[in-house]
């Protein structure tokens, strides 16, 4: 891959081509528009009526604008190769490595999601005793644990080779958005996982962001272009849909929803007994169900099994349910003020979607209303967004446990209302409704002036040609990436080639040529993670940004001569503690005390810029006071003060972040063991598993209904528990004992025979336990099958998934 160090004209121009018809948007000449998006960039350090970095200087034959814009590019290179010891670089680092983990993480558990959805219907059918014995080891595979060390790729010819492939699909997105709508439901998963989190992985790098958009935008554009309905637009589970969703779950999704809702859910979720039903046939049962309980029968006229009509018509329902309805609306506004002032804190991606729905909306119908092109954009954002975080908030990290039935039903209540205000409402499943619609009247206007202000955001595609020259100078650009993932997108792409690359002499066509056929999926446990080099046959890679940018724009020597000089008296001034205190900054001063100081590097900066100051005079470029450039770094350095205090609070919010996806990997984890040691035992009792001698699972000691014949059982426990202990862990999810009184309560465990639990429930002083309750581990799986979530033990209800993770973590390595 090697090229001259200085690329022609012609080559650069060829390149640049080839780049812009890549992303689906016209060419431009020379390097105007990737410029012009790092001076939109820096908004924040020079105003849009301020004077540019050079205007006003002695001497300048560059435009202010032209100059303005390098200087913001000569920025970013400069920062790939300088390293600065400060508070602000600190917090930078520190971010970049929050983002990084946060990036990793999510990957990780989108994996451990689908195996758990996939292992959720397969277990279910070893409840029932209907899966043959091939069948266990194959779920038994998806138990294996993936080898997470770094692999190598055993032909050196074929890395390269898919370096070259997944180059291309990475800087031309337009391949996978085809590859996307071209895959069936069951393998769009697999396809999103090396989509979202592998090619376009680094969720918060800007480059790899908006690669992703591009291609969501052909994605979307083909979706509008084949619809015949506008009311099946965008709501149909495909993969496109499904690509939205997943879309959201990436980091800067997770953030803004822990952060924006998790407060007000967890101040919801406090009040556990705040029973806010307002379906009336609900009502009247949990009515004359507390009539009963209180006087042991019911009067005639309250007969069980009424037509909801009756109900509605109960004035003792209606007197209920009245208060309710104010209480749920007020609450439903809380949560709406609360959405509606988060605008600025959406990520970009989210709104630039809306953006793209909104767009398309009008162009393929041009006669839709505001309202209705607002029904599609609150499609996407409430219902693939928000309200799934509303309603299971335990799934998406907001609430540390399942949060009590009451307020569960709150929730939902309030998902329904925003779903019923971001699109037109229908009653006709749920006509009791209709009792909240003044909600929606009264917020009408406000959500559709929300909607239309999320789209309201500028475009990325100058700032995209810049990132991809940044990335054309870097050194290398890999991917981490497992064998599987490689070997299954190299599977898709072969099995639509005709599709995707009609054409022989196609780029595509021409890497999957030289592949060959894919190779088979390797065992999971095989599934090693490779660095994958990414490279371009067929780009020049950038050796010198500053010959390039001379070549293609009007920026001259002395403009590179200037930019240069203020940033290296930037870094001089962030290195040197105390330096810049006195105003206004001597800038000569400054260079001459780096020169004078005990560090080579420092100095060797120090005598440079200096030389350089005298050389900017003797050209008439400045003053003999620096006046402007004086200026401009006193300028930057305020941008910077801010800047840090920005990367700090960032920072802090990412931790939190991190903090909340780590624990839901934790949580996903022990789902799986619990899997495991169910399979494990199941296995071995059918003989499709382990000898005696092998050691012994835990799960369940019955297979057809007939206890296996087994040697003698080793009783595991008891483990002692606290009240306070389970309580703070989210496995006590309810509890009836009086607060004074739960210092006293504990709770032993013990585990007689394999996949069997005793929970005996103790008070201090007392030998007896209070009560016990034998738990079977199927059991338990068999209700978390059903949706079943709370475990009455009389004085406690304890979380179903909680006492899983409990058990398994207690038990399965003993």
């Amino acid at each position: 891959m090697s090229s001259p160090s200085t690329p022609s004209p012609s080559g650069t121009t060829a390149r640049k081509s080839a780049l812009l018809a890549s992303y689906g948007y016209p060419s431009q000449p020379g390097m105007a528009r990737a410029v012009a998006a790092a001076a939109a960039a820096s908004s924040d350090s020079t105003g849009p009526n301020s004077p540019g970095p050079l205007s006003g200087r002695k001497g300048s034959i560059s435009t202010t604008r032209s100059s303005h814009r390098y200087s913001q590019l000569y920025s970013m290179a400069a920062e790939q190769d300088v390293e600065v010891e400060d508070d602000l670089a600190r917090a930078q680092k520190r971010l970049r490595e929050l983002k990084t983990k946060i990036s990793s993480q999510s990957k990780k558990n989108f994996v451990l999601e689908r195996d758990v959805r996939y292992l959720d219907s397969r277990i279910a059918l070893l409840i029932q005793n209907r899966m043959a014995i091939a069948e266990q080891r194959e779920v038994a595979e998806h138990l294996e644990e993936a080898d997470s060390s770094d692999g190598l790729f055993p032909d050196d010819r074929k890395l390269q080779s898919y370096g070259n492939l997944f180059f291309l699909l990475q800087t031309e997105p337009r391949h996978i958005a085809t590859l996307c709508r071209l895959v069936s439901l069951t393998e769009i998963d697999t396809l999103l996982q090396t989509v979202m989190f592998t090619l376009y992985g680094n969720q918060y790098e800007s480059r790899e962001e908006h690669l992703l958009l591009t291609m969501f935008q052909s994605v979307l554009s083909a979706q509008f272009e084949t619809a015949t309905e506008f009311g099946s637009l965008l709501r149909a589970n495909t993969p496109v849909s499904r690509m939205m969703t997943t879309y959201t779950r990436r980091g800067p999704g997770q953030s803004y929803l822990k952060t924006v809702l998790s407060e007000r859910i967890n101040s919801l979720i406090e009040h556990k007994e705040l029973n806010l039903e307002v379906n009336p046939l609900k009502v009247y049962e949990q009515m004359i169900n507390q009539i009963e309980e209180n006087t042991g029968s019911l009067p005639p006229h309250l007969p069980r099994g009424v037509p909801p009509e009756t109900a509605a018509a109960n004035p003792d329902v209606q007197a209920i349910i009245a208060p309710r309805l104010s209480m749920v609306m007020e609450i439903a506004n809380s949560f709406l003020d609360t959405i509606l002032e988060s605008l600025d804190q959406v990520p970009y991606g989210i709104r630039w979607i809306c953006k793209q729905i909104r767009s398309l909306t009008k162009r393929k119908y041009p006669d839709a209303t505001d309202f209705s092109i607002c029904s599609l954009i609150g499609g996407f954002f409430f219902l693939r967004f928000i309200n799934p975080a509303i309603v299971t908030p335990q799934a998406y990290m907001l609430v540390d446990g399942l949060p009590s039935k009451h307020p569960r039903r709150t929730l939902t209540l309030i998902a329904k209302l925003l779903q019923n205000l971001a699109n037109k409402p229908s009653y006709a499943k749920e006509a009791y409704m209709m009792t909240l619609n003044p909600f929606v009247e009264n917020n009408k206007a406000r959500i559709n002036k929300f909607l239309n202000d999320l789209c309201e955001v500028g475009d990325f595609y100058e700032s995209l040609e810049m990132d991809q020259y940044m990335a054309l100078s870097k050194k290398e650009i890999n991917l981490n990436i497992t064998m599987n993932e490689l070997f299954n997108t190299h599977q898709l792409l072969a099995q639509h080639r005709d599709t995707l690359a009609p054409q022989e002499k196609h780029h595509l066509r021409m890497c999957l040529n030289e592949l060959g056929p894919a190779p088979p999926q390797v065992p999971r446990k095989e599934n090693k993670t490779i660095i994958l080099p990414l490279f371009s046959r067929w780009e020049t890679p950038i050796q010198d940004l500053h010959s390039t940018f001379l070549q293609e724009t009007n920026i001259t020597q002395a403009d590179i001569m200037y930019m240069e000089t203020k940033s290296i008296l930037v870094q001089l001034i962030r290195s040197i503690p105390g330096i810049a205190d006195k105003r206004p900054l001597d800038l000569m001063k400054i260079a001459e005390t780096a020169a004078t100081t005990k560090d080579a590097i420092l100095v060797r900066k120090g005598i440079k810029v200096k030389e350089m100051l005298i050389e900017l005079e003797a050209l008439n470029v400045v003053d003999d006071h620096f006046t402007f450039m004086t200026e401009e770094v006193t300028e930057e350095l305020r941008h910077l003060g801010n800047l840090k205090e920005k990367v700090s609070e960032e920072a802090a919010s990412l931790e939190s972040v991190y903090k909340t996806i780590g624990d839901h990997n934790n949580y996903l984890r022990s789902q799986l063991d619990s899997y495991k040691a169910y399979l494990q035992n199941v296995r071995m009792q059918s003989g499709g598993g382990n000898s005696p001698g092998q050691g012994s699972g835990v799960g369940v000691v019955t297979v057809g209904g007939k206890e296996a014949k087994k040697g003698k059982q080793q009783v595991l426990g008891p483990f002692k528990f606290t009240h306070h202990q389970l309580e703070k862990d989210g496995v006590i999810a309810e509890s009836n004992v009086p607060e004074n009184r739960r210092s006293n309560i504990f709770f032993n465990i013990t585990s007689p025979i394999p996949g069997t639990f005793i929970i005996a429930l103790h008070y201090k002083g007392r030998d007896k336990a209070i009560l016990e309750m034998d738990l079977k581990l199927d059991d338990l799986l068999e209700k978390q099958q059903d949706q079943v979530q709370l475990l009455d033990l009389e004085y406690v209800h304890l979380n179903v998934n909680k006492v899983l993770a409990l058990l398994t973590k207690t038990f399965i390595k003993r």
